[in-house]
């Protein structure tokens, strides 16, 4: 317990918390939500500052007066799971490879499932994907999973692997020899475990059995766009609508920008897409949420997520409630069960052992 509390005070920064100067202290006075880094810090920080003041209300309404609620982001997927297990974060925004990952029937329980918008594009096989045309989502048609691509960019090695695949061919082992491939967190779902299983299903072999300085840790979906307009990666790994998170930036030449003169649909192709992976979680410590206050929750966010009320302080694409999930993509949620995750779990015990 020491050591994990350690863990939480050197790898959180609490980037903002609300607090309540009247009323009679409850047994639970604080409410604590995690966040994995999986976008860009400064999107991840503006959406999620509007949450405490939201949720506080929210959660007040549904009979629980919370002194305070406080967000955080953590650096890493697994260091959001190690905060659910100690109990240092009440609860976590995760992704389902976490959650396998991490709970153990008792230490946390999956309380909501993310929904979003069913893509334009949910094809099995890569070349459907490269018309050029953007991917769209149609919000009145809510999933519960997401694919993984592998995208490939403009380098030499990039153009080779679309060219097989655009060609009807299939990439083989060897061809990804010299590949330099951009990979998230150990536990991301999309980043990291389904691409290792689909490579295991294809090739007998796992990401980590290709060569260690070709496989390149990015940080968060934002730096796997990034390092692929650079040059830095041949392919990188994402959620199948991350290129149209990330289509503005592609263009742009402001601070930030990665000032390509085509468009993220023109200058890549998809090369690889895995099966339907289970959506994002919310996620409780069952170490300080009793079953109450886990309804209670699962609620409030159930609730926030559908609300268009206009935001006290609207900033970018930050106009509604509603807006604030956007940074996950999430668009609904539904209410989940732990064994929604097995599959993840099965992923987990294949890819990482």
């Amino acid at each position: 317990m020491v050591k994990k509390i350690a863990l939480f005070v050197l790898t959180f920064v609490m980037i903002i918390g609300l607090a309540s100067c009247t009323g009679e202290p409850a047994e639970k006075t604080n409410l604590s939500v995690f966040f994995v880094p999986s976008r860009d810090n400064a999107t991840l920080v503006q959406g999620i500052s509007y949450l405490p003041e939201l949720l506080k209300a929210e959660m007040a309404t549904l009979g629980y007066d919370f002194e305070t609620v406080s967000v955080y982001v953590g650096t890493s997927y697994e260091a959001v799971g190690e905060a659910l297990d100690a109990g240092t974060a009440d609860i976590g925004f995760i992704p389902g490879g976490t959650y396998a990952v991490y709970s153990d029937g008792e230490n946390m329980d999956v309380a909501l499932t993310a929904t979003r918008g069913g893509l334009s594009k949910d094809f099995s096989d890569a070349k459907d994907w490269n018309d050029g045309v953007a991917t769209v989502s149609d919000p009145e048609y809510q999933v519960t999973y997401y694919r993984s691509i592998g995208i490939v960019g403009q380098t030499t090695k990039g153009r080779e692997l679309a060219d097989i695949i655009n060609g009807g061919g299939d990439i083989t082992w060897e061809d990804l020899q010299d590949a330099k491939i951009g990979v998230q967190s150990v536990t991301s779902s999309a980043g990291r475990v389904y691409p290792s299983l689909l490579f295991n299903e294809l090739y007998g072999h796992t990401l980590a059995d290709l060569p260690a300085a070709n496989v390149i840790l990015v940080s968060g979906y934002g730096g796997a766009a990034s390092a692929l307009a650079s040059g830095s990666v041949d392919i990188a790994f994402g959620y199948a609508d991350f290129r149209r998170d990330y289509a503005d930036e592609w263009i742009s030449t402001e601070e930030g920008g990665y000032s390509q003169e085509n468009t993220i649909w023109e200058d890549t192709d998809v090369v690889f897409v895995t099966e339907g992976v289970y959506n994002d979680t919310i996620t409780v410590s069952k170490k300080t949420v009793d079953d109450d206050l886990q309804a209670a929750i699962e609620q409030a966010f159930i609730n926030l997520v559908q609300d268009t009320t206009p935001l006290a302080s609207p900033s970018g694409v930050f106009l509604m409630v509603k807006d604030i999930f956007t940074v996950y993509s999430h668009e609904g949620y539904r209410t989940a069960d732990d064994s929604d995750y097995d599959v993840a779990r099965a992923a987990n015990l294949i890819v990482n052992g």
